[in-house]
């Protein structure tokens, strides 16, 4: 029994294969305003079967709100099917290439024209592996977007907080220039301390001028009797 469902599983995945090199995929370079996945679908079934559908949208945003309760539908702008077939994929191209897409007239793309295109040995492993890639490359950009959102913001706050600092300084500036003012011009001294002589004294001797006779030795009257009778 497992032999042969393991022989089953075998037979079914190179049918699967097999099935998938017949399948054909189309381009549409251009979705029209309004058309959604479903009625894309709609409209081309009927022309062949469909094995999958892939519509890129314009924005991330997806169902934007702009009146309380009311919704304005996603946009697209561009999409891949894929058909059971690749020889009916190829004919829808040629087909409908340039035609009026039509359906019913109350539609807002029944003037608007098809514009698709046949890839050739294009598959649908080729269109995932492009997304994942635009993928990455988008959310490598917006991670640039940010840090250079994140330098600049700190760019922006260093020069708030210089600029906060310098008026701090300037405000004291001119507080002390105030305060200088109201003291007449004297920024050491307040206002309430007058300025004082300060006079210094040392001690001194006594003069000694007018003992200087008395305390000086003198020759006595005989002796210069002597001398000068000598003489």
């Amino acid at each position: 029994m497992e032999i042969e469902r393991k022989n089953k599983r075998k037979k079914s995945m190179k049918e699967g294969g097999k099935d998938e090199k017949q399948r054909g995929v189309c381009y549409l370079g251009r979705i029209p305003p309004r058309m959604d996945p479903s009625t894309l679908r709609q409209m081309l079934s009927q022309y062949g079967e469909i094995q999958r559908l892939y519509l890129a949208p314009q924005d991330s945003s997806g169902h934007v709100q702009i009146k309380a309760g009311k919704f304005q539908r996603q946009n697209f702008s561009e999409g891949w099917v894929e058909f059971s077939d690749k020889r009916v994929a190829k004919r829808v191209a040629n087909m409908l290439n340039g035609e009026q897409i039509g359906g019913k007239k109350r539609s807002s793309f029944y003037y608007d024209l098809w514009n698709i295109k046949y890839l050739s040995k294009f598959k649908w492993d080729n269109l995932t592996e492009e997304i994942a890639y635009k993928k990455a490359t988008r959310e490598q950009k917006l991670a640039l977007e940010i840090s250079a959102a994140k330098k600049e913001r700190d760019f922006y706050l260093t020069k708030v907080e210089k600029s906060r600092a310098l008026s701090a300084i300037d405000e004291r500036l001119k507080k002390r220039q105030r305060v200088e003012e109201d003291s007449g011009g004297n920024p050491d001294l307040p206002n309430s301390q007058p300025e004082h002589e300060v006079i210094r004294r040392f001690r001194q001797k006594k003069p000694v001028a007018n003992n200087a006779a008395k305390t000086k030795p003198q020759l006595s009257k005989d002796v210069l009797s002597a001398v000068f009778g000598d003489s």
